[in-house]
């Protein structure tokens, strides 16, 4: 049987990701694995002027890595078990990009995502981060969309 001992659970504080946490605590429960929760911040990219293309704003990045990192802490606290043991992780970039880093950075045995279910215009526009995880994630990947059949949340 497979070992799943490392399970990665990225996080956008939407309750989409935070059901997608707590099946991932459960299911971390079941194979006494470790959660790796990861939050990833999108660079903001402005126009500076025609002659020099996009530029990144440095954003007041320490105040938002530590509001992440705050929000992380209390999110894992409420909904993690004591017994499970869980990492924090914090990245700059593109979601789907970091997700797939991560996943091999720290040999992830399962990725446990959310999808929000963007249809049509939506989805055309901007895609999916869990289609693209999905696509390219270097392990398995469990992709949730709400309601989670057999599942009952706190």
């Amino acid at each position: 049987m497979t070992e799943i001992k490392k399970i990665l659970v990225p996080v956008d504080f939407s309750d989409y990701s935070k059901n997608a946490l707590r099946y991932a605590n459960n299911l971390a429960l079941i194979f006494d694995s470790k959660i790796f929760l990861v939050y990833v911040i999108e660079p903001m990219i402005y126009p500076a002027d025609f002659s020099m293309g996009q530029i990144a704003i440095p954003q007041t990045d320490f105040d938002i890595q530590s509001r992440a990192e705050e929000e992380l802490n209390k999110l894992a606290n409420h909904e993690i078990s004591p017994k499970t043991e869980v990492q924090i992780i914090i990245k700059s970039g593109k979601p789907f990009m970091e997700i797939i880093s991560t996943a091999s950075e720290y040999d992830i045995d399962l990725i446990i995502i959310a999808t929000h279910g963007h249809t049509g215009v939506e989805h055309i526009l901007f895609g999916s981060t869990a289609e693209k995880v999905v696509r390219k994630a270097p392990c398995p990947v469990l992709t949730l969309r709400e309601p989670i059949k057999g599942f009952k949340f706190k």
